[in-house]
């Protein structure tokens, strides 16, 4: 079988130049500028959107109302200049309102038949509003959609466009008629992401940024979907020496709640560790944060920066854990300090 020369990760390294990775990184900061001047006050929030885009993975975002989740995804779609769509969930979506489905359609000669009509999930970037408000069967319809990258209707499979990036809201605070996603499928998000309340600085600017406008409806791309393509590329060839690799494995082995060499007194707080595929994760995320740092090769920082955003959601505490008040993101932090140390 032959391996097509532009998407062979081999043949893209050997072909990679220093031009390359240079332009790379300068549309990746300028990126990263223009979303910075309408997302205001979420400087790490919007770097580690991109790295997850560039990745090739999708995000979950939480936070409260109002903080910009939804006018965040606007900007990155048209800062990239690739087609959106959003899905608001309630209770009551059904999965083909996702998916799509099919209608009986009349052609210009008369004759009738069944056609399939995509659904909002066959745009590149897809924001899925609240998220956890869709019952467990429509949740469902996305697993394949993020994982295969294609929808099935009737045993027939549709590709869907490329790039693609699900960008999923939930939020917090509120429980009554919620579904919280299951581990399967949290873990096909590459990151987890909090959105913090600003600053009071932040909240000046906004007065000046977005007051009476909205700057995402007129905000000019920096780059287009074949760029994002290229540059996803070039990011799988950023040099992984064999200790970042090791470094990578020893800190999906440390958290789990039987591997040897993991503190006994955090060991004890988990149920189930990370996933193989937070491995991967990790990786792949850290290629693109040294790739936006001007570097063509992954250092342990790359990897311990992405550490808490590809764990927090692939770890289960125990339950006399949580209730004594520990929570993930406070285990995972003495887990990564730990793991560092010993590296």
């Amino acid at each position: 079988m032959s391996t097509d020369p532009a998407t062979d990760p081999a043949t893209a390294s050997a072909s990679a130049t220093d031009n390359d990775y240079a332009d790379a990184h300068r549309r990746l900061q300028a990126l990263r500028t223009l979303l910075g001047q309408v997302i205001v006050g979420q400087e790490s929030l919007i770097t580690h959107l991109i790295t997850a885009v560039f990745a090739g993975g999708h995000v979950l975002l939480e936070g409260l109302p109002g903080l910009g989740k939804t006018h965040l995804a606007k900007a990155l779609a048209a800062a990239l200049g690739l087609q959106w769509a959003r899905v608001q969930c309630t209770p009551d979506l059904m999965p083909a309102d996702i998916t799509g489905g099919e209608i009986y359609a009349t052609a210009a000669g008369g004759a009738s038949s069944f056609e399939f009509r995509p659904g909002p999930v066959f745009a590149q970037l897809v924001l899925v509003d609240e998220i956890n408000r869709a019952t467990p069967r429509t949740q469902a319809a996305l697993l394949e959609a993020m994982q295969e990258r294609q929808v099935t209707h009737a045993l027939v499979s549709h590709r869907l466009p490329s790039p693609f990036c699900v960008l999923a809201t939930q939020n917090p605070i509120e429980l009554e008629g919620t579904y919280p996603l299951p581990e399967a499928q949290l873990d096909r998000f590459m990151f987890k992401l909090t959105v913090p309340f600003p600053d009071r600085v932040a909240l000046r600017q906004m007065l000046d940024v977005s007051l009476d406008t909205e700057p995402s409806d007129t905000l000019h791309s920096v780059a287009g979907a074949a760029d994002v393509l290229r540059i996803t590329q070039l990011c799988r060839t950023v040099l992984l020496a064999e200790r970042c690799k090791d470094a990578a494995v020893d800190l999906i082995l440390a958290t789990q709640p039987d591997a040897s060499g993991t503190d006994s007194s955090l060991r004890r707080h988990i149920r189930y560790g990370a996933s193989p595929r937070a491995l991967q994760a990790v990786v792949r995320a850290a290629r693109v944060r040294a790739l936006m740092a001007g570097r063509a090769h992954v250092d342990v920082d790359d990897l311990e920066a992405l550490a808490l955003p590809v764990l927090r959601h692939r770890i289960l505490l125990r339950l006399e854990s949580e209730l004594d008040g520990m929570d993930a993101d406070a285990t995972l932090t003495s887990i990564i300090n730990a793991w560092r140390a010993r590296l």
